[in-house]
């Protein structure tokens, strides 16, 4: 397995929701490819704090997909995510540590809100919902 992708908050809410579907298809795309999708933590408790209950079930799937990892929120990447956060005035830990992962793993993160990860890195590779 050679690169990824980091799904960010929206797109997980957007695999969930199937809407859009593009979300759906880049991840099943990633299955049969065999491509690692990286979960932050922290995008995972924000997408379950507004997902409605009717699409928790989907979201369970994806997160137990054999190609699903979660990037923990550890002490290191919380400093990490805390400092980058610092430097830009941002305060929106999801965005922090999703940017954290993207950088460190040098994937693309998958988001519909790009403006969000750009404050904090120019030089993370976006991939945009459409």
């Amino acid at each position: 397995m050679i690169g990824g992708r980091v799904l960010d908050a929206s797109a997980l809410i957007a695999f969930a929701t199937g809407r859009p579907v593009y979300v759906r298809a880049l991840v099943w795309a990633a299955v049969e490819a065999d491509i690692v999708l990286a979960v932050p933590s922290a995008a995972l408790s924000k997408a379950w704090s507004v997902l409605a209950p009717e699409y928790h079930a989907a979201l369970g799937v994806l997160l137990d997909l054999p190609i699903t990892v979660i990037d923990q929120l550890d002490p290191r990447a919380a400093q990490e995510s805390g400092l980058l956060l610092a430097e830009s005035g941002g305060d929106d830990l999801s965005a922090g540590q999703v940017t954290l992962s993207a950088r460190r793993r040098g994937w693309p993160a998958v988001t519909g809100e790009p403006w969000a990860l750009r404050k904090l890195d120019t030089a993370v590779t976006i991939e945009e919902l459409p």
